[in-house]
């Protein structure tokens, strides 16, 4: 009996052991693992803060240079914030008239495309001083090589609802800069080239820029598409993939290091050198050099894009670079398409704080500080888009607010702000089906009519559903024969 008793216990009170043992266990996993998450987000955190407090001093010495003192906050929309940031239309601006592209310093006008071309020069002289740095002379060369070549399939519905298959086959380039000069340096510029195995020819390609995307990022929330790379090779084109963060680090604490500290042999840059976009859009010239040399691409057929600071990047790439055809300029807001002189979204002093002012050129700093103002620069977002000109630019954007922070109506005004310039080439500019348009058109609408275009879709901060209009939009730009400079 008592040998019954002892049995049944047993077999009660063993595995309910083990089982508290195993949840001990398991308990214990957990503990440790959550420990050790919460030291790594504190040391992500302490990290944050160093990087913080040293692209803060960054800032002040290069203040300190050109005889600053305070600079102006930038607008949040942190309702505790010093300035809230305004999204009230009737307030946007632009707060003063917008210098004339169509006339030089000295007052006399621009009279035909001849003359433009000297005025283009004084309108790029003007950039490069004040806002985004010059590119020095002495930058070294790049030598491309082919580090491996992988095959894939792209499977996919398409935007008819169509199943589709396409084989490719894409090159990892990197793009070695010469250090013999600096070689405590080492610099190389990232990119990847795809293209359909089965192509006629040497095909369009589309420069698309972007950042390295942490693991199980899926972009921001937009209606279910292919993605860009899909759509493209859809229509039988390359599709290209710079990453600009491989040969420039996106913050002040990497102004002496990538392609920038390699020219500055590790030393501070002066009051007029090149900021990080104008770096990043040196970059895709680089990238531009290589496709002018690869065998499946037909370089004479380009186009380019980037979305939010990579959207001001390709704007800037296009116009700089007369070698880019077309330019999908996504979300890019102020730095990018949208006016200095407004007030809506993000202002020039946003662009001026500690983690964005080395987007610009020391310069810059001044127009944040008293008594300089916006209204003080000697150039402004529209004539971004005439040194695009005669070539075709489309401008994609989300809705306000959701996107408001770019500056929709700014960027549509400096668009518009463009026409006379590719007028003065015989071509409309901001345009539909009957002429040029000076008023913004209702979201989802695309204003395709010209060589410059504007479309607002619905969502938020995202580039993706823009997308099948601007490849509509690239078709007409790569169909053209020649594109006159």
């Amino acid at each position: 009996m008592l040998r019954r008793i002892w049995c049944w216990r047993r077999s009660k009170v063993v595995p309910a052991m083990v089982m508290c043992m195993r949840r001990a266990g398991a308990l214990l996993v957990i503990t440790v693992i959550a420990a050790s998450m919460c030291a790594q987000n504190a040391g992500r955190a302490a990290r944050a803060r160093t990087q913080r407090e040293q692209e803060r001093a960054i800032r002040q010495e290069e203040a300190r240079s050109l005889g600053i003192g305070t600079i102006r906050n930038g607008v949040t929309p942190s309702k505790t914030g010093e300035k809230l940031v305004n999204y009230d239309e009737r307030k946007g601006g632009p707060v003063s008239p917008l210098p004339d592209p169509l006339r030089f310093d000295d007052g006399r006008r621009v009279r035909s495309v001849k003359d433009w071309k000297k005025r283009r020069l004084v309108i790029m002289e003007h950039f490069d001083r004040e806002l985004l740095g010059r590119v020095p002379k002495d930058v070294p060369a790049v030598r491309w090589r082919i580090v491996s070549t992988a095959h894939g399939e792209a499977d996919f519905i398409d935007l008819h609802g169509k199943r589709r298959s396409i084989a490719y086959v894409t090159k990892h380039l990197a793009g070695e800069v010469n250090n013999r000069s600096y070689p405590a340096l080492h610099v190389s510029l990232d990119m990847e080239l795809t293209v359909p195995e089965q192509r006629a020819g040497k095909i369009p390609v589309e420069l698309h820029m972007t950042f390295y995307a942490p693991k199980g990022y899926t972009g921001a929330p937009a209606p279910h598409a292919p993605s860009a790379m899909e759509q493209v090779l859809a229509r039988g084109w390359a599709f290209a993939v710079l990453y600009p963060t491989s040969f420039q680090k996106d913050s002040a604490t990497g102004l002496r290091e990538g392609i920038i500290g390699l020219v500055d042999h590790g030393g501070p840059r002066k009051p007029d050198d090149w900021g990080v976009l104008r770096a990043w859009a040196w970059g895709a010239s680089r990238a531009m050099d290589y496709l002018e040399t690869d065998p499946d691409v037909d370089a004479t057929r380009v186009g380019i894009d980037g979305h939010s600071r990579y959207g001001k990047t390709a704007l800037i790439a296009m116009a700089y670079d007369q070698r880019f055809r077309v330019a999908q300029v996504s979300s890019s807001g102020i730095g990018g398409a949208a006016l200095w002189r407004r007030t809506f979204g993000e202002e020039l002093e946003n662009i001026a704080a500690a983690n964005e002012f080395h987007w610009m050129a020391e310069n810059f700093l001044k127009y944040a500080a008293d008594p300089l103002h916006a209204s003080d620069l000697p150039v402004d977002a529209h004539e971004l888009f005439a040194l695009c000109a005669p070539r075709f630019v489309f401008v994609g954007v989300g809705v306000s607010p959701m996107d408001g922070w770019a500056d929709p109506k700014g960027e549509f005004l400096a668009m518009a702000a463009a026409n006379p310039v590719y007028r003065l080439f015989g071509l409309r500019g901001v345009a539909d089906a009957h002429g040029e348009v000076n008023r913004m058109p209702p979201q989802g609408i695309a204003l395709m009519g010209g060589r410059l275009a504007f479309r607002q879709h619905a969502w938020g901060h995202t580039q993706l559903p823009n997308w099948p209009a601007y490849l509509d939009f690239a078709q007409r730009a790569f169909d053209q024969q020649s594109v006159v400079r």
